[in-house]
């Protein structure tokens, strides 16, 4: 498995380059926004995840979350920051990525997060293929077409590319519709972990879907917010 560090702290680079290769992952290391996209786009074979700092010199971490999700949009992007406002969280998932750690960090917690999410990337696309699911490769509700496949989902004929998070979190909405759900429940069932992605997360990747799949994400019919509660996913509003 082939990691991207991008990490303009030399030290902090090295130092997980050093832990990450002794638990038999390659590295890459960048610097900057810059030089993450070249490597990323130069790494053969491709990159497996991305492990992004915010704050870098030039181009921000937001800005080069951003850009690699144009580049690839279901590549994991684990962002360890030393910024610690929800503000930050918010911004960091609307950008794109798929977890968050703050500095200071254990480092058994952020190997285990590393590989959680490596293992969530490689199953996510066999989900489609278990017998037992009843969602199929391709969904439709409302003006929305899903090809589970492709992470694509299509709204009056505009493709976007979901991320991995985004398309596993939208195929739980429909596997459970009609149920209203908890944002507990939520967080146990898709990231099957509770640090750092907090019930504020999971309204932030709520508020992502509802823009792309509502006519007005203000007044959503699909993904209802159930008060104190959760959610409640109706394909037939």
């Amino acid at each position: 498995m082939r990691i991207l560090v991008v990490e303009d702290e030399t030290a902090i680079a090295q130092g997980l380059k050093f832990n990450f290769e002794q638990e038999g992952f390659e590295v890459i290391l960048a610097g900057d926004g810059t030089a993450a996209l070249d490597q990323f786009q130069a790494s053969t074979p491709p990159v497996d995840l991305v492990l992004l700092d915010l704050m870098l010199p030039g181009m921000s971490g937001y800005e080069t979350c951003r850009e690699l999700r144009k580049l690839d949009a279901h590549v994991p992007i684990l962002v360890l920051s030393a910024r610690q406002l929800s503000e930050d969280k918010a911004l960091a998932f609307d950008a794109g990525t798929d977890q968050y750690i703050t500095k200071p960090f254990h480092l058994p917690e952020l190997l285990s997060r590393v590989r959680n999410l490596l293992k969530r990337g490689e199953t996510i696309r066999d989900l489609t293929a278990e017998s037992e699911s009843p969602v199929s490769d391709q969904y439709h509700f409302g003006i929305v077409e899903i090809d589970f496949s492709k992470f694509e989902l299509t709204v009056n004929g505009r493709t976007h590319s979901l991320t991995t998070m985004e398309l596993q979190l939208l195929k739980y909405f429909i596997e459970n519709e009609g149920a209203v759900l908890s944002r507990s429940q939520i967080l146990k069932d898709v990231w099957e972990e509770s640090a750092d992605i907090s019930t504020r997360s999971i309204d932030n990747f709520v508020s992502r879907l509802r823009k792309l799949i509502e006519d007005d994400s203000a007044t959503p019919r699909h993904i209802l917010s159930v008060r104190g509660t959760g959610y409640r996913f109706l394909a037939t509003p």
